[in-house]
């Protein structure tokens, strides 16, 4: 009965173009539910679907759609998954009362888990009082990393400035397209921020308000055309909660390290680890001043963690001595190196200083 409304589902997804990007995880379920597709539990569904020959969703992030289907059924079934009980030894009550924690903490989060690393974070810190194995174990059925495989990062959050900072910037939810590569972004900061409230060119001020008479009267035309010159002036308008705010763009460069150059080797996975890190959420930064090129030089912070130590640590960036001196940054990387983790698994790597510096030489 199951395989036949997997065939149906997959037949009606393939008509209508659906296989294209994978499914996010809320919509496969209800789209399952729609077809009677009763819920097993989600890893069958899954192997269902893929017995098919279907994408469901990416292998890197597997486990954190996995888990949070799973905890948005036990909400409406308390029923926690059948196979679960192959990989810990504790009662079927025990385990519906880890998932009845998780799924408060899961609520609790702002925004919630969206990397493998940061669902194991929040499945350990919420059950830290469970046995270990049983942790582990619960963790493994998720395919989520262990508490060993997790990068041990510092719980200290500045309070006060450290020497150098002239101001601090808060910013709206950075969208994983405005990473540009592993050290530096595109952020946005709203306009009601009382820093920023005084700095608005008055030119952008009028369009903004010329702007929303045009859309209230449906001249969209006139609307996005207005809306280039605030653009062209370093703002946009930017849809946040069904709100429309005025926020101020900043080129940010983060202090003291240098990632990989997307031509380089683990470029592309430096940028993928800065994505992880920042997509979706709002960024405390303590900016220095402006670089040659224009750039914002800051520290970053994401949800209590220091985003250049995350860098760092996971072998993603060098620490760029020249420009800053700090020794804790010196001691991340050499923690990096020792470990053989990330660009550190190579032999030799290139800073991309000296790669940047050879290219310009070759070029010329």
């Amino acid at each position: 009965m199951v395989k036949d409304s997997i065939d149906k589902l997959a037949l009606d997804l393939e008509r209508i173009q659906f296989l294209e990007e994978p499914l996010d995880g809320i919509s496969f379920l209800l789209l399952a539910d729609m077809y009677g597709v009763v819920y097993p539990s989600y890893p069958t569904i899954t192997r269902g679907f893929k017995s098919l020959g279907l994408q469901v969703i990416s292998a890197s992030t597997v486990g954190v759609p996995a888990l949070a289907q799973d905890l948005f059924y036990f909400e409406i079934t308390s029923q926690v998954p059948e196979e679960l009980s192959k990989h810990v030894v504790s009662s079927n009550k025990a385990q519906a009362n880890w998932y009845r924690e998780l799924l408060e903490a899961w609520k609790d989060a702002k925004p919630p888990p969206t990397t493998t690393e940061e669902a194991a974070r929040l499945v350990i810190q919420t059950l830290k009082k469970n046995q270990q194995a049983e942790v582990e174990g619960l963790l493994a059925f998720y395919g989520l990393p262990l508490p060993h495989a997790l990068i041990q990062l510092s719980a200290e959050i500045h309070t006060s400035w450290p020497e150098g900072v002239q101001f601090e910037l808060h910013t709206l939810p950075v969208h994983a397209k405005a990473v540009g590569d592993g050290d530096g972004m595109t952020v946005y900061v709203s306009t009601a921020d009382p820093r920023e409230s005084g700095r608005i060119p008055s030119e952008v001020l009028l369009a903004t308000a010329q702007r929303s008479k045009a859309r209230a009267g449906k001249d969209y035309t006139t609307a996005d055309a207005l809306h280039l010159k605030i653009t062209d002036s370093g703002y946009r308008v930017i849809n946040h909660q069904n709100q429309e705010i005025l926020a101020r763009k900043y080129r940010l460069r983060l202090m003291g390290i240098d990632a990989p150059e997307m031509s380089m080797p683990y470029g592309d996975e430096a940028k993928e680890e800065l994505v992880n890190l920042v997509q979706g959420k709002c960024l405390r930064v303590l900016v220095y001043g402006e670089d040659k090129y224009g750039r914002t030089i800051g520290d970053v912070y994401c949800n209590g963690i220091f985003v250049q130590e995350a860098m760092l640590k996971k072998g993603f960036a060098w620490h760029h001595k020249v420009y800053d001196k700090r020794p804790e940054f010196a001691a991340w990387e050499k923690e990096a190196q020792a470990k053989q983790v990330g660009l550190w698994a190579s032999p030799n790597p290139e800073k991309p200083w000296e790669w940047k510096q050879n290219n310009r030489r070759e070029d010329s």
